[in-house]
């Protein structure tokens, strides 16, 4: 709970890890072990935090303990000091089984023994020694775990792949990211309900289950896949599986060691994803591409298979999801049923196993795997009831392609009455003086175009006013979606006030709303990113009543859509009607507020070429 009477400064600071290639030189055992405690020496003590509410066959549960304790043994990752937080008051020292949590040294701590910075976070949590920052979020601590490795061990360049191409993998949130969604709590609460349902309810595969196998049978797209796919149709023509490139020497030698399947790679997918684990070369065509090969168009090459749940390269996403599917695999496999249904689940099980390090990562852990037999997928008319995703999944998580564009939503508002609306703003031509203050409080001292800074400075002149007519003395500042914490730092500088956050993505909006709502606190909200809005666990769409009586969630995500064409390249037209549908959507966020007991205006920021996303939200308690 926000209070109007506390000081909370957030800042998030961002951080780039250049991969850099390493060439083996012969170390001694001894100095390669005194370098590497050497640079462990060099990297602060964190604290992990991790519930623990029972253990269930050869897991800690919730699920999202044992996904964090199985990274941290698949890293070797020992930086960390681990904590158990036990979610019963009757669990002790005695209810945690020792080679459940592999080779870690793990501590039991109460709920009331936390570090106040985390006691009102969901866990799993990571603390810095100061106690004074916190990271938050299954996915969040993941990927901290990751980067924190490669940071004192730069040569396990095969950890720092695991974040996939451009470091992104599960970095967008559940709130905006569907697959996060997926993996950090639809399949984790999936499995976790089955595993405790009656044998009666657990009859049907979860929805959430079939939803991952749907997505494992979509094509592969990834940033090189024209080459690959071209490779792929030489093949084909060739007509010969024996020319598949299978793995090197060397590369099988190394997949020996206790960690591979008895069959190699057996299509050019695999072949090129286990030559990108073992650092290898791409596996090349057989031969030069053909002329009618070069000529082909890129719609009519033939799609890519899946190998790893993101496509073809194996990612945190599979270190997440493996858990959790080994868990419902034992537990169908103890009840019986046939998973013939669930094929290309089965056989991504299985390829996971191939992974280097996955097996030993499972014997620290003490999970035993399983090894399935090949299943082929049963026929259409067999799987029509038993693969069905619900109605709501199917909703939430298609991408559907409107056609007409936003018209005819937007006439349907019009003839119920409602139109984008925006308040006049309250001082146009207000602006900081930003030749008087200290050169780091301005946006220009970070790295970005002399047009952008001024930009930037624009859109914060717009902000500070509206929080200068909002705030009293000794009065809360919350930062949140602080990016760079150029709100921040500008409001630190010039008052103790009040609620501010500039470009909150998505739904990220409507999440710091409903955190000023619960505290009847004044806020301060520039939108952005209208695109990534879509229900979430939390948030329904629309917001508000009136909308919700007029547009289904599918016309309202065509507003958002086109809210997001406002990009100075798009002609006027279009960007007017774009302009139109912004104001709708944060109409909609206005009313739902103004449900709540508080008079909000919708503005535009002075000059609207300051930014695309010019909207301003101000909201009062009434």
């Amino acid at each position: 709970m926000i209070s109007t009477t506390e000081v909370c400064l957030g800042y998030r600071v961002c951080l780039k890890f250049v991969a850099v290639k390493i060439y083996p030189n012969k170390i001694s055992c001894g100095k390669e072990l005194h370098l590497r405690k050497k640079m462990k020496d060099n990297v602060a003590e964190e604290h992990l935090y991790l519930a623990f509410s029972h253990q269930y066959r050869d897991s800690i549960f919730p699920l999202h303990t044992s996904i964090s304790l199985f990274l941290l043994s698949y890293c070797d990752c020992k930086l960390f000091k681990v904590f158990l937080v036990p979610t019963g008051e009757d669990v002790g020292d005695q209810c945690v089984t020792k080679n459940l949590v592999g080779d870690l040294e793990v501590h039991l701590i109460s709920r009331c023994q936390l570090p106040v910075v985390v006691q009102s976070c969901s866990l799993p949590a990571v603390v810095m020694k100061d106690d004074k920052f916190c990271r938050a979020g299954l996915s969040v601590v993941l990927r901290h775990i990751i980067q924190k490795t490669f940071e004192a061990d730069p040569s396990k360049k095969d950890v720092l792949e695991l974040l996939g191409f451009k470091k992104t993998c599960l970095k967008a949130c559940a709130e905006v990211s569907q697959w996060t969604r997926l993996c950090e709590i639809g399949i984790p609460r999936a499995v976790e309900r089955f595993l405790t349902a009656s044998p009666e309810q657990c009859q049907a595969i979860p929805p959430d289950i079939l939803l991952l196998e749907r997505k494992l049978g979509e094509p592969v797209r990834v940033h090189n896949d024209d080459k690959i796919r071209r490779q792929k149709l030489q093949q084909q023509k060739a007509g010969a599986k024996a020319a598949v490139p299978v793995l090197g020497e060397e590369a099988a030698e190394e997949l020996k060691v206790g960690d591979v399947h008895e069959h190699p790679p057996s299509s050019l997918e695999l072949s090129v994803a286990f030559s990108k684990l073992l650092a290898q070369e791409a596996p090349e065509a057989i031969s030069r591409e053909a002329p009618h090969i070069r000529r082909t168009k890129t719609s009519d090459l033939p799609l890519l298979d899946h190998v790893f749940a993101e496509g073809l390269y194996f990612t945190v996403a599979d270190l997440v999801l493996l858990p959790c599917i080994h868990q419902f695999l034992v537990s169908s496999k103890k009840q019986g049923k046939n998973l013939v249904n669930l094929p290309l689940i089965s056989s991504w099980y299985q390829r996971v196993q191939e992974v280097p390090g996955v097996k030993k990562a499972a014997g620290k852990c003490n999970m035993q795997l399983l090894q399935l037999p090949e299943l082929v997928s049963a026929p259409e008319e067999q799987l029509q009831d038993s693969t069905s995703v619900p109605d709501e999944l199917e909703e939430d998580n298609e991408d559907s392609h409107f056609i007409g564009g936003p018209r005819p939503t937007m006439t349907k508002l019009m003839e119920n009455g409602i139109e984008a609306k925006f308040s006049l703003h309250p001082c146009p031509s207000w602006t900081l003086d930003w030749t008087s203050l200290p050169s780091a409080v301005s946006p220009g001292e970070g790295k970005m175009s002399r047009d952008r800074a001024l930009r930037k400075q624009q859109q914060l002149n717009n902000l500070v006013a509206a929080v200068t007519k909002l705030a009293k003395p000794g009065d809360l500042i919350v930062d949140f979606c602080s990016g760079g914490g150029h709100v921040g730092i500008v409001l630190a500088y010039m008052m103790p006030s009040c609620q501010v956050a500039l470009h909150a993505c998505g739904v990220a909006t409507d999440m710091v709303i409903e955190h000023c709502l619960r505290a009847r606190a004044s806020f301060v909200i520039s939108p952005c990113c209208y695109g990534f809005i879509q229900n979430t666990v939390k948030f329904k769409y629309p917001r508000s009543h009136q909308f919700k009586e007029i547009l289904s969630y599918k016309e309202h995500m065509i507003l958002c859509r086109f809210a997001d064409q406002t990009a100075v390249q798009l002609p006027p037209e279009r960007r007017l009607i774009g302009k139109q549908c912004m104001g709708l959507v944060d109409l909609d966020r206005a009313w739902a507020a103004e449900e709540h007991n508080y008079s909000v205006q919708v503005i535009s920021m002075e000059p609207e070429s300051c930014s695309p996303k010019n909207n301003m939200f101000v909201g009062i308690p009434t």
